[in-house]
């Protein structure tokens, strides 16, 4: 699977999908793929968009919120990220950004690759697209507590 961690197209779909569905930007200005994937002080996830999704980005944030290295987080099909019994909501909120285009304001119990349980709040979940095709969603969370 391709490194996306620092590719400026990676970077450009997911700012670019951000600012076309939100109307606002994701990063700061003269935020780069690099400061994205290193700095960012908020975990950005991303998963493709086949049958069962995998995830395809993660950043440092996201990976040690959820206690994965980058090499164990791609690939990962993304329902594993929430237990069995929280996996049909958290299929209704991706069911739900496919046909609005995205959700703000989502709050969701997830589970760490060590068995931890977390509560994520004020996520926001978006379409990816890339010249009006859907190629996956994302998500950002800048809050997280253990359960």
């Amino acid at each position: 699977m391709t490194d996306l961690s620092h590719d400026p197209d990676f970077f450009a779909l997911l700012t670019g999908s951000y600012a076309r569905r939100l109307g606002e930007s994701l990063v700061p200005a003269g935020a780069d793929a690099a400061w994205l994937y290193a700095a960012a002080p908020f975990a950005v996830l991303a998963h493709d968009g086949g049958a069962d999704p995998r995830f395809v980005y993660g950043n440092r944030a996201a990976q040690a919120c959820f206690g994965y290295a980058w090499d164990e987080l791609i690939g990962l099909p993304s329902r594993l990220s929430a237990e069995a019994p929280e996996r049909a909501a958290r299929q209704s909120l991706l069911d739900a950004v496919t046909r609005d285009g995205f959700s703000r304001g989502y709050r969701g119990l997830r589970i760490a690759k060590d068995g931890r349980r977390f509560w994520i709040d004020q996520a926001v979940v978006w379409q990816l697209d890339r010249d009006g095709t859907n190629v996956g969603q994302a998500a950002t969370f800048s809050s997280w507590r253990d359960a």
